[in-house]
């Protein structure tokens, strides 16, 4: 039949404990509660995280050590992963929408940072502005001629 005789059994019992839906209800992936950190020691991470978006995971685990919180680099990418807050613009995005929610004010750092983006936006040609077809015309206007 092509099964190997202990998969086969392995399905007989599943089978026979509940049915044909238990053989296709199988969800493989089971959370392993046990290496997940503290829900304080998460929060922190994230507060963190939004606080100083420009520092990496290990500088954010090296600060969070200071302070008494002990988690890895690898433990704080984790989390940031959890969070959707792993690279520096997801950082700024989440503190962004924090200014925009509360109406925080902003330390040195995270302003620092926002402008940083700014700039970073500006080098890549990124423009703001309120009519985008009045720039574009500008410019195939200053290619005519």
């Amino acid at each position: 039949m092509g099964v190997s005789r202990d998969t086969f059994y392995r399905y007989q019992e599943l089978v026979n404990d509940g049915g044909i839906d238990a053989l296709i209800n199988q969800n493989r992936r089971v959370p392993n509660v046990k290496n997940r950190v503290d829900e304080q020691i998460e929060s922190a991470v994230v507060e963190y995280a939004i606080e100083y978006p420009a520092h990496g995971q290990h500088r954010s685990s090296n600060e969070l050590r200071k302070k008494g919180i002990f988690v890895s680099g690898s433990g704080v990418r984790s989390i940031w992963l959890r969070h959707n807050l792993e690279n520096f613009t997801k950082r700024l995005k989440a503190l962004e929408d924090k200014i925009a929610t509360e109406g925080i004010i902003l330390s040195e750092s995270q302003i620092s940072a926002l402008e940083k983006k700014a700039q970073d936006d500006e080098a890549c040609g990124e423009i703001e502005t309120a009519h985008p077809g009045y720039l574009g015309s500008q410019i195939l206007f200053m290619s005519v001629i």
